[in-house]
């Protein structure tokens, strides 16, 4: 790994390895969570979407170079699966109750009191920021802040929610079909990253269609029916004061959603990050666009302890290549600015 130091080299080992997975016993089922880091650190709890789990939604920002820096150095890593999404997960059984999304933010709670976490930071995308946001909401004093990527914060319209109910008989029926993974990935990427005739799709993309072919029908249908049955969050988003910071993909299929969230939060603790020519999959398509954002919001903090990341000056997380805007007190945590972004290289 040329151009890296010991120390991240060991981190990006640790992740292909894998972390340690515990199954935490809930109230509504058992939940598997992933952990990686010193659990002596702060914690940084992660919730991915319909259908994916860590590795499918998280992987390729956590095995970016500088990400390692910025987030294994100063946090450890809770991943929590979704019932019945982890790496070899029986399939569901059709007597069990399908949990809610109020069972689901429960959950969260349950974990963060098994491992004796006080207030955490939190990351999910789309359901799972859904997820996490209601948790906020319902537990202010247990999340330090969010960082949303694409998320979910109304109830679904009626198309959304006829939409859904087709793809959750599609999978009743058929499982994990070809056409149902078709559909799935345009919830995820844009569609550049999905190519067409002419144009293969590009390699994350790929991965993710063959990692969709390992869920178990039964379980995405109890996750999927539980976000199509979500209520408003709009008014508690207004009294929510944790800092907040948004990213979306101007091709993401919520894009319009993540706007009304923006428009409901306090402007004092939020900040929208817009990625051009990306769909709602941030952290697999332009993990690259979350890197300074996310650098300035965690100083806001005081949690991110500088590192050599790479002999290059021009190191995204160099302090030569950072504007002088983003050194204000507003964007350091006080009032953080919204931002437009378009990286056009790949991590």
């Amino acid at each position: 790994m040329v151009g890296l130091n010991d120390d991240i080299s060991v981190d990006i080992e640790e992740i292909y390895n894998g972390g340690k997975e515990h199954h935490v016993k809930t109230c509504h089922g058992s939940v598997s969570v992933v952990v990686y880091g010193d659990q002596e650190k702060p914690a940084l709890i992660t919730y991915p979407d319909v259908a994916l789990n860590y590795l499918s939604c998280f992987q390729g920002l956590f095995l970016c170079p500088e990400a390692v820096s910025l987030l294994l150095h100063n946090f450890c890593i809770y991943h929590i699966s979704p019932p019945g999404h982890e790496f070899g997960a029986a399939p569901v059984c059709s007597n069990d109750p399908s949990p809610s999304v109020e069972d689901l933010a429960d959950q969260i709670l349950e974990v963060l009191n098994f491992f004796s976490l006080e207030a955490v930071m939190c990351m999910g995308i789309t359901a799972g920021a859904y997820i996490l946001s209601l948790f906020a909401i319902k537990h202010k004093e247990r999340v330090l802040g969010l960082i949303l990527i694409s998320p979910l914060c109304k109830a679904p319209s009626w198309s959304e929610w006829f939409y859904y109910k087709v793809v959750s008989n599609l999978l009743y029926y058929y499982g994990m079909s070809g056409l149902l993974k078709d559909i799935f990935l345009q919830r995820y990427f844009s569609k550049e990253a999905r190519g067409s005739s002419e144009v293969p799709e590009r390699d994350v993309v790929h991965e993710c269609r063959r990692l969709l072919g390992e869920r178990h029908g039964s379980s995405l249908m109890r996750f999927l029916e539980a976000v199509n049955k979500r209520h408003d969050l709009t008014d508690g988003l207004r009294d929510l004061k944790c800092r907040t910071l948004i990213f979306v993909g101007d091709q993401s299929p919520f894009h319009s959603e993540t706007l009304h969230m923006v428009t409901a939060l306090d402007r004092k603790y939020s900040a929208l990050v817009e990625v051009q020519a990306c769909g709602s999959v941030v952290t697999e398509e332009q993990p690259h666009a979350m890197l300074i954002p996310m650098e300035f919001f965690f100083m806001g903090f005081g949690l991110y302890r500088p590192g050599r990341v790479s002999d290059s000056p021009r190191s995204p997380l160099s302090p030569s290549c950072i504007s002088p805007e983003l050194l204000s007190p507003e964007s350091l945590g006080i009032k953080l600015k919204p931002i437009k972004t378009r990286v056009p290289t790949k991590c």
